[in-house]
């Protein structure tokens, strides 16, 4: 396909399939959304307004340029970025608001909306559509390819070592295999990037020396001393754990169904980044045999989210997509979210019991250490060349799954 900035070929790049959103259902089945339990008869309005906090990464067009020249519209292609933007931004509402915050029209909650910002679609904000998609290229993926889960992955594990506010870790267990000492190392350990590989801190060294920069430091005390969700960074850094995974060769393994929603019923759980084939979704629930998901494709215009009065309500959407959980692609990518280390040993104590230990086949393996004979893990600081620590070639991404086709 053609990658130009004109703004009619992002509007056919629309993968063609109808966007099916309706209500949830009447249904006595319990619904499970991100590790909340909730009844579609009783709890209603509860679960639309959790469902409705998500924020909600879609296509957007007339953005600044990828690198100056490239696209100005990720229709057709960006489904995945979007989805990992989804999965990244749920685990920073929790990391700075906690999970059962809530989101409502005219928000003026000045952390959301730095959370939002961090978003914007600009090369400034760090985890924009043009810092995702010029950091794919040291992924081996050129400013408009697709990626597959565990590409946007790796690109938002290099992104978050310049994320000083939210101090997060994002680790990848790269094989099927998690292993808790390594987890706990980088969750642990004491150190700041001083790398600035795209240029993000000098925009935003830039963007200080403007007028604006005296305001911005102001709003930036008042953000932090009303934030909701407090952590102690130095005994533990805020943890986003992302397991990749293949579950299947061209279909879902039915093995693996119960395991997969057992995975968000978890109180951790941030979702999974996957899709059907040509699709990628962000799915943040389930009821009986339907997934329930968030849709990237939908083209919505550019929105400055540093205009004082930007509207976000093309951020959150009313109504849910559903799908048969047999229909998801095997390619997928788990999310976890652990703001504590006890949150983290919950956490794998759950996957030992409803993952690992309840299944012949189990989804992956947990370990408390690394086997002997690998080699020694490095977590990523911004001065390695690889993302991924030590890399265990496991092939875990099929980008063509979600090419047009």
């Amino acid at each position: 396909m053609d990658m130009t900035n004109d703004v009619g070929t992002c509007m056919v790049t629309y993968e063609s399939a109808a966007l099916g959103y309706v209500d949830f259902p009447l249904t006595e089945e319990p619904v499970y959304l991100l590790g909340i339990k909730y009844s579609a008869l009783y709890d209603r309005d509860e679960l639309k307004g959790d469902f409705l906090s998500k924020i909600w990464c879609t296509y957007r067009k007339n953005f600044p340029a990828i690198g100056g020249t490239g696209p100005t519209c990720d229709g057709g292609w960006g489904c995945m970025l979007r989805c990992g933007q989804m999965m990244l931004a749920q685990a920073l509402v929790v990391r700075h608001l906690g999970r059962d915050w809530k989101w409502n029209k005219n928000c003026q909650d000045q952390t959301y909306k730095r959370i939002l910002q961090m978003f914007a679609d600009k090369k400034s904000a760090n985890y924009s559509i043009q810092q995702i998609a010029s950091m794919g290229v040291s992924e081996g993926k050129p400013v408009g390819s697709w990626f597959g889960p565990n590409t946007v992955a790796q690109v938002l594990k290099k992104l978050a070592v310049y994320d000083e506010w939210s101090s997060i870790v994002i680790h990848i267990a790269m094989d099927n295999t998690v292993i808790e000492n390594d987890i706990k190392s980088v969750c642990k350990e004491d150190g700041k990037s001083t790398c600035d590989i795209i240029g993000v801190r000098q925009l935003k060294q830039e963007t200080a020396a403007t007028g604006r920069s005296k305001k911005s430091s102001q709003d930036s005390s008042k953000q932090d001393k009303n934030k909701q969700n407090t952590v102690d960074v130095k005994s533990w850094k805020p943890l986003l754990l992302v397991i990749p995974l293949r579950l299947g060769l061209t279909e879902i393994n039915s093995v693996y169904v119960q395991s997969l929603k057992a995975c968000l019923s978890f109180p951790q759980s941030v979702g999974i980044i996957g899709g059907k084939p040509n699709h990628a979704h962000w799915f943040v629930g389930y009821m009986s045999d339907k997934l329930i998901y968030l849709d990237p494709h939908t083209t919505q215009l550019c929105e400055d989210l540093d205009s004082p009065n930007f509207s976000d309500e093309s951020y959150h959407c009313p109504y849910p997509s559903t799908m048969n959980v047999m229909e998801l692609d095997p390619s997928i990518a788990l999310g976890f979210y652990c703001g504590t280390e006890k949150e983290f040993d919950d956490l794998t104590q759950s996957v030992q019991k409803f993952v690992v230990g309840s299944s012949k086949t189990p989804m992956f393996e947990l370990y408390k250490d690394r086997p002997p004979h690998w080699p020694p893990y490095e977590s990523y600081t911004g001065q390695t060349t690889s993302a991924s620590g030590v890399t265990m070639t496991g092939g875990q991404d099929t980008d063509e799954e979600f090419e047009l086709v």
